[in-house]
């Protein structure tokens, strides 16, 4: 059993040599407190590749470029521009962003295609929508990592 120093678990364990029986392990028993905390099982995303990041990366770089830099004399200048950069990120982050559940398909392959088709197929839990759902997962990740090699192919042989 490893533990951490100085914790509090490491003084809560108990071992029970006689459950045993026949095996070289002995069983082990180890008290862990759990304190309630909020898991935040939503957040706010653009979807890879998708219309809204393309928008939404436009529509950040017009507002960039529409900052006026040229007459920074002060310090208070200077924090009114970074008040309105931060202030028009914001704005345009939440007209594009979608709220979503944190999920384990939070992966760099995961496209809109993946997400209809999961959506789909929790709602109509139909076996049909199960193969659709995983035969385009397996396209997108293929295609993703196809995408991978050959970057990494170019970067390395590029003279």
């Amino acid at each position: 059993m490893f533990l951490r120093l100085e914790s509090l678990e490491y003084d809560n364990y108990t071992i029970y040599p006689d459950w045993r029986l026949t095996s070289d392990h002995t069983p082990l028993n180890i008290n862990i407190s759990i304190f309630e905390k909020h898991i935040q099982t939503r957040k706010r995303m653009l979807v890879k590749n998708s219309e809204e990041e393309k928008i939404f990366i436009k529509e950040l770089i017009e507002a960039i470029e529409g900052l006026n830099t040229e007459n920074i004399q002060s310090k208070e200048v200077f924090e009114q521009i970074v008040q309105l950069f931060t202030s028009n990120t914001e704005r345009i982050w939440y007209k594009y962003s979608k709220v979503i559940n944190i999920t384990k398909h939070l992966k760099d392959w995961w496209d809109e295609n993946c997400h209809r088709d999961f959506k789909t197929y929790r709602q109509y839990k139909q076996i049909k929508d199960w193969r659709r759902f995983k035969s385009i997962v397996r396209k997108t990740k293929y295609n993703f990592f196809d995408l991978k090699i050959q970057e990494i192919v170019n970067k390395k042989y590029r003279p």
